[in-house]
């Protein structure tokens, strides 16, 4: 039995608009398993789509907290990073500051 056209575009469409919903995070730079001067001002530069559940983000390095941003779409400063492997995430939170799942990992090397 062929279903109608309406029917299986609907179907085909759904995911996707609820995907584009449920929110993401891009790291624009550094790029994962990038190295990273120990002398050099680095920054991370990032892109996020929040979702209907997120506020804002907070930027974590090796599993602690260092910022908080508020800014949906730009760049922040990383303190200095003693040399060896690091692991740099930024996760979506909701008001309370609670991580609701979206989020992104990068891991670099500064030398």
């Amino acid at each position: 039995m062929k279903k109608p056209l309406w029917l299986l575009l609907t179907l085909t469409t759904l995911p996707l608009m609820v995907q584009a919903d449920a929110g993401s995070v891009t790291i624009v730079s550094p790029a994962d398993n990038a190295t990273l001067s120990a002398k050099a001002e680095n920054k991370i530069t990032y892109d996020v789509a929040p979702g209907p559940q997120g506020d804002h983000t907070h930027l974590y390095v090796n599993g602690k907290e260092v910022a908080i941003l508020r800014q949906l779409k730009g760049s922040h400063a990383l303190a200095s990073l003693a040399p060896g492997a690091h692991e740099i995430c930024i996760k979506v939170v909701n008001k309370n500051h609670t991580p609701i799942g979206i989020e992104k990992c990068i891991k670099v090397k500064v030398e």
